[in-house]
């Protein structure tokens, strides 16, 4: 089963949406088990409210891949979730392919590139290995920072048509021409989501992050197209991530 499918699956069976972001505040300093000890806490409260994690550097730096984070990647497959790595892969091909190949041993499901790389001596290699191992790509299209505009909304003249057009409208198109199992929308523009869901046309999931902490909400999201809404701080740094992860939970079954 592709990995698109098996999110549908998992999200129908926790009946939720929502992907944690295991990333909160730390620093080098800090000790490593007790990061780990935290992040396996955490996975134990929300477990219940969400379909997926979503783990990046905030983890794999301090507690490495095939260490504290396969630990980690084992627990979340015990309780039923698919597994994320936010690598935003993005250099030659020969290096995309061990990044995607060391993730993928490590148990991740998928992994996050980014398209401004291109496809030839590119993400080529990664999608090859991704399809053939049956694992998930999904591609950054407009990221939920303030500065996302600067690279991704950009006007480009497409190579093919000589159309003056937006970057990130570039990116949804290769994502179905390539075949990517999703792409990244940040939540905190809702009127990208829906001109990138009209895109995809179905061919590709829509993930947004940034919700909460970044200032996207979960219903306007979900009302907008997003298929998937990843939530880290919102979740992670509350007093009762159980509680908050519920409380979101509930409040997008309503949409």
């Amino acid at each position: 089963m592709s990995f698109k499918g098996k999110m549908q699956e998992a999200a129908k069976s926790k009946q939720s949406p929502i992907i944690l972001a295991l990333d909160f505040p730390s620093t080098a300093t800090e000790n490593r088990n007790n990061i780990l000890i935290k992040a396996q806490k955490i996975l134990k409260d929300v477990h219940p409210y969400i379909c997926a994690v979503k783990i990046n550097h905030h983890l794999t730096l301090p507690l490495g891949t095939f260490d504290g984070v396969k630990c980690l990647v084992d627990q979340i497959r015990a309780q039923g979730l698919l597994t994320i790595m936010d690598a935003k892969v993005n250099d030659i091909g020969a290096t995309n392919q061990v990044i995607a190949e060391y993730y993928y041993a490590a148990g991740f499901d998928a992994i996050i590139a980014n398209p401004f790389v291109g496809w030839e001596e590119g993400l080529k290699p990664l999608f090859a290995v991704s399809k053939h191992l049956d694992r998930g790509v999904i591609l950054l299209t407009y990221m939920s920072h303030k500065g996302a505009g600067e690279g991704y909304g950009q006007t480009i003249v497409d190579p093919f048509t000589g159309q003056h057009i937006p970057q990130y409208v570039a990116f949804a198109k290769k994502a179905v021409q390539w075949n990517a199992d999703g792409v990244v929308v940040g939540a905190t523009c809702p009127e990208k989501i829906s001109e990138i869901k009209h895109i995809l046309n179905d061919n590709a999931a829509i993930y947004s992050p940034g919700v909460g902490a970044q200032g996207g909400g979960a219903e306007t999201a979900i009302k907008a197209g997003a298929d998937y809404l990843i939530v880290g701080r919102e979740i992670t740094q509350s007093e009762n991530p159980s509680e908050a992860a519920k409380r979101l939970c509930e409040a997008v079954k309503s949409v």
